[in-house]
């Protein structure tokens, strides 16, 4: 049997043990996984103060020849060890520290990781300043699944209790259960967060994980998120009035650091603070307002305007073309907001390791060097846009060349004032600025008419631009997947009939999921692969709501589009999660995932 077939095999074998295991407990009255282990609770301190932090140490004592599932287990299918604390008024949990889990060889050749014997966990709390003062409980759960060599138990979920005593910021408090800290707590290296692909090649080569995350950024300019940043790039560039090629090379290097350094600052922010790439977005405001940014550049390209900043600002910036050192930092601040939705599993892993590092240096780091491959196709761009002035005789064509960035401008504005207003309309963008560009560029636009070779390459720039916003149009109205609004209740009775369901989480101001909806749900293959399933759109466009939040919470969401995958038994498929644009062939893998026969 090769690796392939084993792992493939692998989910069939741990189901069919799963019921196995239940059905021979159930017989002995046993009541699954909870039987496997003990667990107990320790608190740090005698008394904790307001405004301090404390630990809690939950001990796993696991029964001899058993073994629980590391918190990141080896396979998505698995069901991992976790804790969770319910809110408590006052009191935040702000980090969360599993042990590392060792690789054990069971059921087949691949082994998997596991906690035996005894292991610690150690959560960390923050207690507010203004905490009411007093004996509280807190209360939590401990969510795992017990296995042996031949079955595995069905999950259970521990209550957690732990009775602590909140004292005035001022009093004096003991520490207690030292030894036992000592001993079963994990080292702040040994969480199950950092055990991904991207945390070993760091362990086991620095120099060459910097390489594969530099290459990692490189990879999203293949992203839908960054479109408009080419556009802005090439009318910044292609407006200075300098044609020295260092000069403009220093000046796109600078562009490309602006950047990389919001690009970083957003990536840390998001890691350390759990939210997700971008997630400020949501506001219709700050949409509408890189619209009008657009909008504004697009004018300029034009010839309407000259964009000039007062003087007084001009002369410190660099010169009054408002294009030097500072102004350039600047404006690559700003562009470097466009690439700040675009999340997938590469960007997802690079959280999860800074998070689990916890040192906002080497987060800022990973994100720079991560951000130096997104602008590097930006450096070349910028520098290339400036060279245009040597160009010989650059005259009535490159006013033309101008105009095509002034079309391309005023559609990506087009389509973030769609976004902040008018979701369900920014798929038509693209074929309407094909469409109307393709006429005003190939046939209306005057500027080298008088020359029959430019006339020529315009009527055939026209013609097709014209011809390929008409398939575009023909391909919208092509009917697509049918949704239906999520609700807890339409989950509970699509989980209730056995159907598998699709829960499709996404927000207006997610670029990637506007592609998957104009390209992905409108694929013929797909639309009929999963008409058997419930299919549900999740809004979660005020990300940070709290009914967001329970939502991203209740079902692990990291960022838009994720896309869910329920079967008949209403258990997720880990295995077939969707997180960012996956293209019609790739999608139809997941699915097949979860329904088999197709």
């Amino acid at each position: 049997m090769n690796r392939r077939q084993r792992l493939l095999g692998l989910p069939l074998l741990l189901f069919t043990q799963s019921i196995i295991g239940f059905a021979t407990f159930a017989q002995d009255g046993l009541s699954g996984s909870a039987q496997k282990v003990k667990v107990e609770t320790y608190v740090s301190h005698d008394r904790i103060r307001a405004g301090s932090t404390f630990d809690v140490l939950i001990v796993l004592a696991i029964e001899p020849g058993w073994h629980l599932n590391a918190h990141i287990p080896s396979f998505d299918y698995l069901i991992g060890t976790a804790v969770e604390f319910q809110p408590s008024e006052g009191i935040i949990v702000s980090d969360t520290r599993y042990p590392q889990g060792h690789k054990e060889q069971l059921f087949t050749d691949e082994p998997l990781l596991v906690y035996q014997d005894t292991v610690g966990i150690v959560v960390t709390m923050k207690v507010s300043e203004k905490a009411a003062t007093g004996e509280r409980v807190l209360h939590g759960s401990l969510t795992v699944q017990a296995c042996d060599s031949k079955v595995c138990l069905v999950q259970s979920t521990i209550p957690l209790r732990i009775p602590v005593h909140i004292v005035p910021s001022g009093e004096t408090v003991a520490d207690i259960n030292s030894a036992m800290f000592t001993r079963f707590a994990p080292g702040d290296e040994k969480s199950a967060l950092f055990d991904n692909e991207i945390a070993r090649q760091f362990e086991e080569n620095a120099l060459t994980a910097f390489a594969a995350i530099f290459l990692v950024g490189l990879a999203l300019n293949l992203t839908p998120c960054v479109y408009p940043m080419l556009s802005v790039t090439v009318s910044i560039f292609g407006a200075q009035s300098d044609t020295h090629t260092v000069r403009i090379f220093s000046k796109a290097l600078v562009y490309v650091l602006g950047i990389a350094t919001m690009y970083s600052v957003l990536g840390v922010t998001a890691a350390l603070g759990g939210g997700l790439f971008g997630s400020w977005l949501q506001s219709s405001w700050v949409l509408a307002g890189i619209a009008a940014l657009l909008f504004a550049l697009a004018l300029s390209m034009f010839g309407l305007y000259e964009i000039r900043a007062p003087y007084w600002l001009t002369e410190k910036l660099g010169g009054t073309t408002g294009t030097g050192i500072v102004s350039l930092y600047i404006s690559g601040l700003v562009v470097g907001v466009f690439a700040a939705p675009c999340v997938g599993p590469p960007i997802i892993a690079l959280l999860a390791l800074v998070a689990a590092k916890g040192d906002p240096m080497f987060g800022f780091w990973t994100f720079f060097v991560l951000s130096l491959g997104l602008g590097l196709p930006y450096l070349i761009l910028g520098t290339f846009s400036g060279l245009l002035k040597k160009i010989p005789r650059s005259g009535p064509w490159l006013v033309w060349v101008e105009r095509i960035f002034g079309v391309v401008l005023t559609a990506a504005a087009l389509f973030y004032l769609a976004l902040a207003f008018a979701p369900s309309y920014s798929a038509w963008v693209v074929p309407l600025a094909l469409f109307a560009g393709g006429v005003y560029l190939g046939f209306l636009e005057p500027s080298g008419r008088e020359r029959i070779s430019i006339r020529r390459i315009k009527w055939v720039f026209g013609i097709t631009a014209v011809a390929f916003g008409l398939v575009s149009f023909d391909a919208l109205r092509q009917p697509g997947v049918v949704w239906e609004p999520y609700s807890p209740e339409k989950l509970t009775a699509a989980r209730a009939s056995g159907q598998p369901v699709m829960l499709d989480f996404y927000a207006d101001w997610c670029i990637p999921c506007v592609e998957l909806d104009r390209k992905t749900f409108t694929d013929a293959q797909v639309i009929d692969a999963t008409k058997n399933f419930v299919r549900l759109k999740v809004d979660l466009t005020s990300f940070d709501s709290p009914e967001s939040e329970e939502l991203r919470k209740q079902f692990n969401i990291a960022g838009v589009p994720t896309i869910v995958f329920l079967n008949g038994d209403g258990e997720e498929v880990q295995s077939a999660r969707v997180i960012g644009y996956l293209p019609p062939a790739q999608f139809l893998e997941r699915v097949k995932e979860v329904s088999p026969a197709l």
